[in-house]
């Protein structure tokens, strides 16, 4: 990649509070790469969409994200707010716990030879999910560039959310999804796809760009970042003894063939119910439905 002004945004706390031990040799490393850069921290929720939108329309056309998922997609969200966003690209290194993106994007998790190799990336232009929903009753609007869910994930990560940053992987994502098993009920929805209307019942559903979420499950097995839809995942009314003994077969993708899930592909999703929803997008509690959900296609320019 040739010369660009180029800002990295650093989440300290990333990984279990490990990336701001990490962060002095990545410095270090992307020095030695002979591009020059500047550097901001992080310092709380929100803040990295608030650094990329100022950057991206400040002229930086590299902005480096250093951190999790969740850093990942704050910065996808400030590039995508700026109405330079055509002449940004993002770039990856992971130090976070879960890196569900980066497996379907095929960038490394390896954070020294993702700085060896990120100067010399490639651009591509993937897609993008937008979900517009309700916050507080407020109308709120998010990009997502992984998968954004309904239901029983959502619940789980806003329990996960709440519990010390000490563990990795999926061990948040496991715990959360244990507490929520106990006081879930699968919901009554109307989903809108296409001209096609119909209610469900569903444990959860998930509009999947990318193949994985919760740190390592293969969701979506056949979900693409660059063909232009998104996958929908629909489990329906399953009880939680089941959901128990098929959960396993998500880190494998084989859940795909239990008779319960359902998957299909759309542009645009609309879901509506008359009981409280919530959701999530890129494994961050954001709200509650009725929500849409559509894609935009070649959308974000991605390093890789």
């Amino acid at each position: 990649m040739a010369a660009l002004k180029t800002k990295i945004i650093v989440n300290p706390v990333a990984g279990a509070k490990t990336t701001y031990r990490k962060w002095p040799l990545i410095s270090e490393l992307l020095q030695s790469g002979g591009m020059p850069f500047e550097y901001q921290y992080t310092e709380g929720i929100g803040h990295a969409i608030e650094l990329a939108r100022e950057a991206t329309a400040s002229g930086y056309q590299f902005l480096v994200a250093v951190g999790g998922d969740g850093t990942v997609n704050e910065v996808a969200n400030g590039i995508l707010q700026s109405k330079d966003s055509c002449e940004a690209t993002i770039g990856i290194i992971s130090t976070g716990t879960g890196g569900d993106f980066i497996r379907t994007a095929g960038i490394t998790k390896d954070y020294i030879k993702a700085c060896a190799c990120i100067y010399g990336a490639k651009k591509r232009m993937i897609d993008v999910g937008v979900v517009d929903y309700f916050k507080n009753g407020q109308p709120c609007q998010r990009y997502f560039i992984n998968s954004a869910g309904v239901g029983f994930d959502a619940q789980a990560l806003e329990a996960a959310s709440r519990l010390p940053k000490i563990f990795g992987g999926t061990v948040p994502y496991v715990l959360g999804l244990l507490q929520s098993v106990v006081s879930y009920k699968n919901k009554l929805v109307t989903v809108c796809i296409g001209e096609r209307h119909e209610e469900r019942r569903v444990l959860t559903m998930v509009m999947a760009n990318g193949c994985y979420f919760g740190g390592g499950m293969c969701i979506a097995p056949k979900a693409d970042i660059y063909d232009g839809f998104l996958d929908v995942v629909s489990v329906g009314d399953i009880n939680k003894l089941e959901l128990l003994k098929t959960f396993p077969r998500i880190y494998k993708g084989t859940h795909v063939t239990h008779p319960m899930v359902k998957i299909e592909q759309a542009t645009r999703v609309d879901i509506m119910s008359p009981e409280k929803v919530v959701i999530q997008a890129d494994g961050e509690f954001l709200g509650e439905c009725p929500a849409s959900f559509r894609m935009m296609p070649a959308a974000l320019s991605l390093a890789l």
